[in-house]
């Protein structure tokens, strides 16, 4: 478990949403709250603490005011931390284990719909990282967490946060998994129903995916677990399962070789672009 939840605060309304998601997630968790604000260079070695703190700008100090208010027993810390905003920010939450940001909310053009920073520091990170959009309410009441998986390569990493995010918030856990199953005809010396195919296939891909989420279970026991195989593109039902989802968790496989352009994936694009709620990205093998 990390000591702290990371977000990155830059006085925007994305950046207030993150904060607010970051600081009840540090709450439910025992955590403290590091908020950072990114960028610029080094602040003058001769400069007190106190000259530090109020050298963040306004805005990012009425925020920490205000959460401090709210949550009168989180520990809250924040500081500036200099270099370019993604790379500081996907180093502070390696540190800590965990990292939110803000992420703009729907409209305009599609490359926009996420911010370059978050994206950026989404793709580098090798911590989870958590997008939240503005107007997301940080102490959601809605109760499932969905989770994207690939039983024939089941991920630790993703399941266990998963796993420990519905934990956390007493929550259902939907595990979702994308199969092709035919719909066509087939050529048999027999006549077989086409349906029944499917059918068949599906129960034994479900079979799959209940024994990749069975040592999970055992190690969660509390967590109530619902295992889905779909038909649809992951990407279009994992958005669609956002939709009653407190946090969708998507997983970004990290190569051996590092790419000079690290990315994000198919899937975890499809979701962060369409999903209006938070989504985790998290990175594994």
């Amino acid at each position: 478990m990390s000591h702290a939840v990371v977000v990155g605060v830059d006085g925007s309304a994305q950046s207030a949403a993150a904060a607010e998601w970051a600081a009840y997630q540090a709450h439910r968790s025992g955590r403290a709250l590091r908020m950072i604000h990114a960028g610029g260079t080094e602040p003058a070695l001769s400069a007190e603490p106190e000259d530090l703190a109020q050298s963040l700008p306004r805005p990012v100090l009425e925020l920490r005011d205000r959460l401090a208010d709210v949550l009168p027993d989180l520990e809250i810390s924040c500081e500036h931390v200099p270099g370019h905003p993604a790379h500081a920010l996907a180093a502070a939450g390696h540190r800590e284990g965990l990292l939110v940001l803000g992420s703009r909310g729907l409209g305009g053009l599609a490359g926009a719909l996420v911010g370059s920073v978050a994206l950026r520091a989404a793709a580098h990170a090798a911590c989870p990282v958590v997008l939240v959009r503005t107007g997301t309410d940080g102490d959601v009441a809605r109760s499932d967490v969905a989770v994207g998986v690939d039983s024939a390569r089941p991920c630790a990493e993703v399941l266990g946060f998963a796993f420990e995010q519905a934990a956390e918030r007493g929550a259902k856990l939907r595990a979702l998994e994308s199969r092709s199953l035919p719909t066509g005809g087939y050529v048999t010396a027999a006549p077989i129903d086409p349906p029944e195919i499917t059918e068949a296939l599906a129960a034994e891909a479900l079979v799959r995916l209940q024994d990749a989420l069975a040592p999970w279970r055992e190690k969660f026991p509390g967590v109530r677990v619902e295992a889905e195989v779909t038909g649809r593109p992951a990407g279009k039902a994992l958005v669609e399962a956002a939709r009653s989802a407190s946090l969708v968790v998507v997983g970004r496989r990290t190569p051996k070789i590092r790419p000079a352009v690290p990315g994000l994936g198919a899937v975890a694009h499809a979701v962060l672009h369409h999903t209006h709620g938070p989504v985790a990205v998290v990175p594994h093998d």
